[in-house]
């Protein structure tokens, strides 16, 4: 015993330590030192490994634990046997298989202690796969709503034999190999350690049943590939990647399951006239300086027609009128956004004479300033 080292000092832990502070250091280290994650000195790491295992094993038992604390190695020697600690001896297992199951899935846990974790079984049945679709609309048509028909091709369970595979008047079996769980498992031992790999059942390809007469519609899937016909309701108010779930519509389940969903993702097309911010439009609206001047009464296009706007007299370049309920429907039917309506000035390009000799009037009587005075730029004459 004299090569061994004290125990608390394998998990790094005081003689006053709780059970919850002895197994948070074995969990920690665990993981370190376990073989599978030193490639290049597994046998080192199998040793390490080892040795927190069996200090473990002493400090979370209370007995061995108060004899090693009273008589020290001395206090514990035939605990293991003539060969000292071996796997078998490992009375924790209970304790340590979230540890494995949580840090490697389950499968580690097998690996030292031969059976007990968690394992994934391909048999029963099992939902079958989501699809999904991209669609593009228009900004009117996200505004109204709209009924569109898809064609969507999928598998969709045989009606022939419900699903199962088997021809009628006969059932799936349970696999000989692997008694249904779909997984067979192979074990090898190297020194104390014990591996165990677990793979697919080659018998039923991890299926856990096997068919004797196999459907002759589905050829024994269980499924045939279909393209169905679809309708779709966008609600008014759809945006860009809005999400529409149709329930069963995706890929038949296997071996009876459930099939999967079909999501429809929406996309609005950019639109010529508005652009969209959440529930409000915004547009640009081209007025003449008479307008702007003078002020007037104008028609615009809406996203629901054409709708009439007032603009008063000395209305500046760039300035934003607001169409309260003239924006998008929120889905739902929870109210609805605005039209923000941006106007700009047109200056004309060409002149006739008569326009030119009114403009010098109009500038000559202090046109341009609300004042009435005229404004610090001057046109060259």
């Amino acid at each position: 015993m004299a090569d061994k080292r004290d125990y608390y000092e394998v998990l790094g832990v005081e003689k006053s330590a709780n059970q919850d502070d002895v197994k948070k250091a074995y969990r920690k280290l665990a993981k370190k030192f376990h073989p599978d994650m030193h490639t290049e000195n597994k046998a080192e790491a199998e040793e390490k490994f080892k040795e927190v295992s069996e200090a473990y094993e002493v400090l979370a038992d209370p007995q061995k634990r108060q004899k090693y604390d009273q008589y020290g190695f001395s206090g514990i020697n035939g605990a293991f046997g003539g060969d000292g600690f071996q796997w078998q001896d490992f009375t924790h297992q209970a304790d340590v298989s979230d540890i494995f199951g949580d840090f490697f899935g389950g499968s580690i846990f097998d690996t030292f202690f031969g059976g007990g974790g968690r394992r994934r079984t391909n048999s029963g049945p099992a939902r079958g796969s989501d699809l999904r679709l991209d669609i593009q609309i228009t900004l009117l048509e996200a505004a109204k709503g709209l009924s569109k028909t898809l064609d969507i091709p999928h598998s969709v369970r045989c009606q022939e034999c419900n699903g199962s595979g088997a021809e009628k008047g006969s059932a799936p079996k349970t696999c000989a190999t692997c008694s249904g769980s779909g997984q067979v498992k192979q074990v090898q031992r190297r020194g104390y350690s014990q591996y165990i790999s677990i793979g697919a059942c080659p018998t039923c390809q991890g299926q856990g049943q096997t068919i004797d007469k196999p459907c002759k519609k589905c050829h024994g899937q269980g499924s045939v590939r279909k393209t169905s016909r679809i309708e779709v309701n966008i609600p008014a108010g759809a945006d860009n990647g809005t999400r529409l779930r149709l329930r069963g519509e995706g890929e038949a389940g296997a071996r009876g399951g459930p099939s999967g969903d079909l999501y429809v993702i929406v996309h609005v097309q950019e639109d010529p006239v508005f652009q969209r911010e959440g529930r409000h439009l915004i547009t640009d609206m081209g007025i003449d300086f008479t307008q702007a001047a003078l002020g007037d009464e104008i028609t615009i296009n809406t996203i629901d027609g054409k709708a009439t706007m007032k603009i008063p007299p000395g209305t500046q370049p760039g300035t934003v009128f607001r169409l309260k309920g003239k924006g998008m429907p929120a889905m739902g039917g929870h109210g609805t956004g605005d039209l923000h309506v941006r106007v700009n000035i047109r200056v004309p390009e060409k002149l006739n004479a008569e326009q030119k000799r009114l403009l010098k009037e109009f500038e000559e009587a202090g046109g341009g300033t609300s004042s009435g005075k005229k404004g610090i730029g001057k046109r060259k004459r």
